[in-house]
């Protein structure tokens, strides 16, 4: 691997107008934003304080103080599923957000707002979805997100086979489980670690892998984990263990018996 050039620094005086340039940058860093700073904190707070949890009763919501708010008469619940009624019902005024948190994921139960202003929205979402315009832009954007997830599932097989890297005589087995990997973790919509942006994809691949040998060449899903704090992590931990030492015994090339679990769960129908 070639090494870089190392920096060359300039060891010129600066000039007047360099000089100019750098104070201003310097005095642009330094002075706060404060109008586009503030308008983001009140749009965050603004948010939270429309989110609710479900009440006792279909019209009562609970939020996030714990008090109970009884829904407007005049209101109506829009059922989440639809972006576009969303994104405009939000945007026309007022409105309170449901959501119900199950175990670590949250859940939209939908929105209420104004009978009428849920109405109006979907008249005129309804009448610009029966254009030619609009059927010309939801292809061309079904067109793009489909030439993103294909290159994104390309550079995950690339990823998940530069962390196997097994020995050359299993390269097919390797590219046969990244595949497999992909197959089942890249799917729009999955839940799965590889949809997930908050880590690299080199991160999401290893996760990915690890995840799919757990439910696929060992007894996880048939365990009887104890519901006790830290029993559910620390079975996971052990059988991730596990599974990088069978990795680590292709990456050395070490010969396999057929009753290797990663060979006969790539095998199955």
């Amino acid at each position: 691997m070639a090494t870089p050039d190392p920096i060359k620094r300039s060891t010129a005086k600066p000039t007047a107008r360099s000089t100019a340039r750098s104070t201003a940058r310097s005095t642009a860093r330094s002075t706060p934003k404060t109008t586009g700073s503030s308008a983001a904190k009140k749009s965050t707070a603004s948010d939270a304080a429309n989110v609710f949890r479900p009440g006792p009763n279909e019209r009562t919501l609970i939020d996030a103080q714990g008090k109970f708010h009884q829904v407007p008469a005049t209101w109506e619940l829009l059922p989440p599923g639809d972006p576009l009624y969303t994104r405009r019902v939000k945007a026309a005024g007022d409105h309170w957000c449901v959501q119900e948190k199950v175990g670590r994921k949250i859940f939209s139960k939908g929105i209420w707002a104004p009978a009428e202003t849920i109405a109006q929205v979907k008249k005129q979402a309804d009448a610009e979805r029966n254009t030619q315009a609009y059927a010309v832009k939801r292809e061309k954007q079904t067109q793009r997100r489909d030439a993103e997830q294909a290159k994104y599932v390309e550079d995950f097989v690339t990823e998940v086979r530069g962390f196997l890297h097994f020995a050359p005589q299993f390269l097919a087995l390797e590219q046969q489980l990244a595949q497999a990997v992909a197959e089942h973790a890249t799917p729009v919509g999955s839940g799965t670690v590889a949809r997930t942006k908050r880590i690299s994809i080199e991160q999401r691949a290893e996760s990915a892998v690890i995840a799919w040998m757990r439910h696929q060449t060992t007894a996880y899903d048939a365990m009887k984990i104890p519901r006790q704090k830290g029993a559910r992590h620390e079975v996971r931990r052990m059988l991730a263990a596990r599974s990088r030492e069978l990795l680590e015994s292709y990456r050395r090339g070490e010969p396999q018996p057929k009753s290797c679990p990663l060979q006969r769960a790539l095998i199955k129908p």
